[in-house]
């Protein structure tokens, strides 16, 4: 097949691109220049220079050809925007789920020419291809796989998309990177927001947000118990960061008018836990929903998956938990499964 391969300079892109390549496939790769390092430089380093670098150097050692897009605009028109519009909001965004259904699935397809069968990347989930529907499928090392980020593609999205290292654990994706000596086979995994890099998120809302102070109350007493820069730096949940002393203290609600963050004290107070909500703007990969109604639900990416059950609620689904969870946020993806199969997501509200 004719195939476009997103590279980003990491050891996981890298190795798909190597694996297509030595299958015989006709592979280009593609570099997304998404650093807005005009905007961003007085924060901190933007990696862009050196991720290229080594894309450049795996191109040139197996005679791939490369192209560099620039989508700076459109990452800032569908996945920035939207991140600093949910934190003033006070909710909590994923931008790494709008980047893949709005840039890497979305407007990178109308880059590229429809000679190009299918576009591939290093994530970690499997797509199969079933009675003319495409499933995904998670990948069978439960931290890396990256189904959560996955869970707003469309039928027609998932039809053209490839994952070669979908099948494999990361420590064989590090073998195989061995194997190719890849120049980048020792490069330590990123972390973060797809187009920070390595700026510090917080640092990257106080520069669209800024400050407010306001007041952390302790939600058992009323009392005030510290100051904070603003109700947008808190989600749901949080622990670390709170700088408070008498702690361990959770961020268990907030007042976004008042600008007020109210506060739970001890190990696991059991106001920072869950047992429903509700999740709006659902995108069901197969294009209806499950018949099911007891699945599994994930609140955010990682291992952790929580048998729930669902109903519909008008626009909306309503969740149930079997036992309760810490840290449900307004404004995070809660993705659902039917044993290995994601199924797709919404918005939690």
């Amino acid at each position: 097949m004719k195939i476009a391969v997103l590279t980003s300079g990491g050891v996981d892109s890298s190795v798909a691109l190597r694996l297509l390549k030595d299958q015989g496939h006709t592979v280009t790769a593609f570099y997304l220049k998404i650093w807005l390092e005009d905007e961003f430089k007085h924060l901190g380093e933007c990696p862009w220079e050196e991720d290229l670098a080594f894309v450049r150097q795996i191109c040139d050692e197996a005679k791939i050809p490369l192209e560099v897009l620039s989508m700076q605009k459109e990452y800032w028109d569908r996945v920035v925007s939207y991140t600093i519009a949910e934190c003033k909001a006070g909710r909590t965004p994923n931008p790494d789920i709008l980047c893949n259904q709005q840039i890497k699935f979305g407007q990178f397809y109308t880059k590229i020419d429809d000679s190009f069968q299918k576009v591939a990347t290093g994530h970690y989930a499997q797509v199969e291809e079933r009675d003319g529907l495409f499933h995904l499928i998670r990948s069978p090392d439960p931290i890396k796989d990256q189904t959560y980020f996955l869970s707003h593609l469309s039928q027609a999205q998932l039809s053209r998309a490839l994952f070669p290292i979908g099948q494999y654990h990361k420590s064989e994706v590090r073998d195989l990177a061995q194997k190719f000596n890849l120049p980048n086979k020792s490069r330590k995994d990123s972390q973060g927001i797809c187009f920070l890099g390595k700026i510090p998120y917080r640092e990257f809302i106080r520069e669209h947000l800024g400050l407010k102070p306001g007041d952390f109350i302790d939600q058992a007493t009323g009392k005030k118990v510290g100051e904070h820069e603003g109700y947008w730096f808190y989600t749901i949940g949080q622990r670390f960061g709170l700088r408070l002393s008498g702690g361990p203290w959770f961020v268990v609600g907030k007042d976004i008018p008042k600008n007020i963050i109210y506060l739970a004290n001890g190990a696991q107070p059991k106001e920072v836990l869950g047992s429903q909500f509700a999740v709006e703007n659902m995108n069901w990969i197969l294009g209806f929903p499950p018949k099911k109604k007891k699945l599994d639900v994930r609140i955010r990416h990682g291992a952790a998956l929580h048998a729930c059950t669902i109903e519909s609620d008008g626009p909306k689904i309503r969740v149930r938990l079997g036992e309760p969870i810490h840290g449900i946020a307004p404004g995070q993806f809660a993705v659902f499964y039917l044993g290995e199969e994601c199924l797709g997501g919404g918005v939690i509200v």
